[in-house]
């Protein structure tokens, strides 16, 4: 079950649900609108491992724009900072953004519950586009949790992703044991 734009703003009302910066003009139906922040990154090597620690380099999106190119990982950021204490984000593209042919994601598009953070985006393109700091990039939806949840993500020691940051983050598959 989808949260409807009622329902999200009961929970944000009880503190189940934080989104900041808040603005009810970014409340749809059943989703919250998010916007690119203003740091990029891509990698430093053009070949990733898997098994190592593959370094990013950010750099500032301009205030006229930075155009993204085919065959480039880039990695962004939310403007948002969220909190989901009892129930899954997801976090989706907007249709206005894939009618640019812009992807945000790779395959990292679930949150788990107890998720404190802004959002890395896995950004791609289908052909060159300009992109602009602010934008509409996305939109969160939350599902209902059935069952207890025994550990939140901000509690498991083994969280890769727990430092709060304004900036992209690099994979942390490298500390995976295999």
């Amino acid at each position: 079950m989808i949260l409807s734009d009622s329902r999200i703003l009961e929970e944000i009302e009880k503190g189940t649900i934080i989104i900041e910066p808040f603005k009810r003009e970014c409340l749809g139906t059943n989703s919250y609108d998010v916007h690119l922040g203003k740091y990029l990154a891509t990698y430093k090597s053009r070949v990733l491992d898997a098994k190592a620690h593959n370094e990013i380099e950010h750099f500032e999106i301009p205030k006229d724009g930075y155009v993204l190119y085919p065959g480039t990982l880039y990695l962004g950021v939310t403007v948002e900072y969220t909190e989901t204490h009892g129930h899954v984000p997801f976090l989706e593209g907007k249709s206005s953004t894939g009618r640019l042919g812009i992807d945000i994601h790779a395959t990292a598009g679930k949150g788990d519950v107890g998720f404190c953070n802004t959002w890395t985006l896995e950004i791609s393109v289908a052909q060159p586009v300009k992109i602009y700091a602010g934008m509409p990039i996305g939109q969160l939806i939350y599902f209902v949790v059935e069952g207890k949840i025994e550990t939140m993500y901000n509690s498991k020691g083994n969280a890769k992703y727990n430092n709060k940051t304004t900036r992209p983050v690099e994979s942390m598959m490298w500390k995976n044991r295999f």
